[in-house]
């Protein structure tokens, strides 16, 4: 009787959170308060698979062919919001999927540091400069070109922007270097050199003067004159004192070294999205320079990859963001080619939420979004995760997420791409203090711990290779 109740309670609440958005928060409050329990709900969670997987076929075909070759790469792009830009859950998914199918590399990387926000942590970057930056989360400024990375980063300095690898599994023989335009607006350089100038310099004496001696003994005893010392240490008497340094002038002279430091250029290579580098060893760092030319630098973000044949799981997140914020920014669609994405994964709708846009709203926003990936990417499969449970003001459950999730499922047919519903896999609408319970929840209630987007990025690879293992047995592969 209480799961009947629930459920038309629940029913009433997303019909009335849709039609009267502005008055959403008083009708939770209001409701939740005197009728639902939270901490005794019972959660469940759902059959943790992957739906409409006839929208993979292609990825799939890919990703067979490269392990029955043992040759190629295929390229999964993970695009969502602060739930991705961290890289713990597709940390996850990247090392698990790789181990299955082969390491290509880090995949896309971007100096999130410089920007003054977290990032993942398989790829550092440092630099001499400072950074302008402009999330997309903002309206659009004159000259930050907002791309593929979500964020614009520009400088006018003279610049050494270093890459630097912190986990050697990612080491890499090919770097993209992604710019609006494709500009060519960076030198690349391996670690540098060190150059050793010698020459000649008057020779340095100095005396330490001792109880007892005078100016005219220190003077022969170096065959110079009085007044040469006097002149060469500012002394207008001839009084000296012991323990005192003089400096003893002298007309011999020494070999001196000189040591700098000189970068090696290396020859890149012009692409139609991106400039790239190829080395026949691993690198582990590599060093971004100003190109001779322009006067401003911008980067929209680097590709790490290997020649060894397996997958690339590119991550692109923004704390922040909505489907909203990168559709109102065509040069992320326009550099996303630079990718090659077989598989484009969206990870949007928790921001949404908290700005309370409705289902049909959001779904308008998801459904433009993928129509600008599959305009530049025609042939790119889409999987689309439903956003996962969070709380109003750590109290309410989030209906908004529970509507979204099902408006995602009812179309994936229609629109062609496949679902994982995370929302269900972690619990659904009244899971969250239950899950902080467990410890995968953040104090916010709306993020989750290192743990609990670590357990997502372990079941959605969970999800993954069985709807794969899948499609092989139902090919008779």
């Amino acid at each position: 009787m209480q799961n009947k109740l629930l459920a038309i309670l629940f029913l009433l609440l997303c019909f009335s959170a849709s039609a009267q958005v502005d008055t959403t928060e008083v009708e939770i409050d209001s409701v939740f308060a005197g009728y639902v329990n939270i901490d005794t709900t019972e959660i469940v969670s759902g059959d943790n698979i992957i739906t409409n997987t006839s929208a993979l076929k292609l990825v799939f075909m890919k990703l067979y062919q490269m392990e029955k070759e043992k040759k190629g790469h295929v390229n999964i792009v993970h695009v969502g919001d602060s739930h991705i830009q961290a890289d713990l859950m597709t940390g996850v998914i990247r090392k698990n999927l790789q181990e299955r199918f082969g390491n290509a590399g880090c995949g896309f990387s971007f100096p999130y540091k410089l920007a003054r926000t977290n990032g993942g942590r398989y790829v550092g970057f440092s630099s001499n400069a400072s950074w302008q930056s402009r999330r997309n989360i903002y309206s659009q400024e004159a000259g930050m070109n907002v791309g593929l990375s979500g964020i614009a980063l520009k400088t006018r300095e003279d610049f050494v922007l270093a890459l630097n690898v912190r986990d050697s599994s990612y080491d890499f023989n090919t770097i993209k270097v992604i710019t609006p335009g494709n500009k060519p607006y960076f030198d690349l350089a391996t670690s540098s050199k060190t150059i050793v100038l010698e020459s000649t310099v008057p020779k340095k004496i100095t005396h330490r003067i001792k109880s007892g001696e005078v100016l005219g003994s220190i003077a022969n005893k170096y065959d110079v004159s009085i007044a040469q010392i006097k002149k060469a240490n500012g002394l207008k008497s001839d009084n000296i004192r012991a323990g005192k340094i003089l400096k003893i002038p002298t007309s011999q002279m020494q070999k001196k070294q000189v040591k700098r430091s000189e970068f090696i250029p290396l020859a890149l290579t012009t692409e139609a999205k991106a400039s790239l580098y190829h080395s026949d060893a691993q690198l582990d760092k590599i060093y971004l320079l100003p190109a001779k030319g322009p006067v401003e630098y911008t980067l929209s973000g680097v590709s790490l990859e290997k020649d060894d044949a397996g997958l690339l799981y590119h991550s692109i997140g923004v704390n922040g963001a909505k489907c909203s914020d990168y559709n109102k920014y065509p040069l992320f669609f326009d550099q996303l080619p630079a990718l090659s994405p077989d598989l484009v994964i969206i990870s949007l709708g928790t921001n949404e939420s908290f700005d309370k846009m409705n289902g049909d709203a959001y779904k308008t926003q998801l459904n433009t979004f993928i129509a600008n990936v599959k305009e530049k990417n025609p042939d790119a499969a889409i999987l689309v995760m439903t956003p996962p449970p969070s709380l109003f003001k750590r109290k309410y459950p989030n209906m908004f997420v529970a509507d979204y999730a099902k408006k995602i499922l009812v179309e994936e047919t229609e629109k062609n791409y496949a679902t994982w519903d995370l929302f269900s896999e972690m619990g659904g609408l009244f899971s969250v203090n239950r899950n902080a319970a467990k410890g995968l929840m953040s104090t916010d209630r709306v993020h989750y711990s290192k743990d609990g987007y670590e357990k997502q990025g372990r079941l959605f690879s969970e999800a993954f290779l069985n709807a794969y293992d899948n499609f092989k047995l139902n090919n008779g592969y």
